[in-house]
């Protein structure tokens, strides 16, 4: 058993006790019995233990020593991802899927699931620069021809960084992310917010993973 399940398991077994919350029962643990809170196995964390200490310059063992310090587990989503991103530096993306990540693994919220619904990413490197590639999304002449004309409606840029969007209706949200890899080669994140469930999970992955081919398409090799 990793020591993570072992947490977990000591913390429902407290909570079926004193019918605590699970932060009040996992609170109680830890400071009782101080774990690694590291998983060993990050499959359900959305990111590995090499990518996400290249990505955010810490490793998933050090990410959970620090959060469970803070207080994360009592946090909401945005105020983990502010922390990781204002206090540590790492930056938006980055943040987002550290918080994610700690998140499922002190079972805050089981995979897929944010504080006000599903939600998904796409990424995909393409061969251009990073300017070319956030023109791409943020133009509305240029992302017409890669996707249907009213689906995205702007909020809010950060010029060769992120943007923000309506979907549609305005029932969900996309945040675009946008990492340079050099002056001919970027990474767009797309991560699709407010889901409905699981199987809108699944049917936005595809959607997004077909919408990222046409621009790869568009720009070529």
């Amino acid at each position: 058993m990793t020591e993570d399940k072992a947490r977990k398991r000591a913390v429902r077994s407290r909570m079926a006790k004193t019918g605590e919350s699970y932060t009040a029962a996992r609170r109680h643990v830890v400071k009782s019995a101080p774990i690694s809170p590291a998983p060993v196995d990050t499959t359900e964390l959305g990111k590995s233990n090499e990518a996400i200490e290249k990505g955010s310059g810490k490793g998933w063992s050090e990410w959970f020593e620090v959060l469970d310090a803070w207080g994360a587990t009592e946090r909401t989503h945005g105020e983990i991802a502010s922390y990781v991103h204002d206090e540590h530096g790492v930056p938006g993306w980055w943040a987002q899927t550290v918080a994610v990540g700690y998140e499922r693994g002190s079972g805050m919220r089981e995979k897929y699931q944010n504080s006000d619904g599903f939600s998904v990413t796409v990424s995909k490197t393409f061969h251009v620069g990073v300017k070319r590639l956030f023109e791409e999304f943020t133009d509305t002449h240029k992302r017409a021809r890669w996707l249907e004309s009213g689906t995205l409606r702007i909020r809010t840029s950060q010029p060769g960084k992120s943007a923000r969007f309506d979907f549609r209706d305005g029932g969900s949200r996309v945040h675009v992310y946008f990492l340079t890899k050099g002056r001919t080669k970027a990474t767009v994140h797309v991560q699709h917010e407010r889901l409905a469930d699981r199987e809108a999970v699944e049917e936005t992955r595809a959607f997004w993973k077909e919408r990222l081919a046409r621009i790869a398409e568009k720009l070529g090799p």
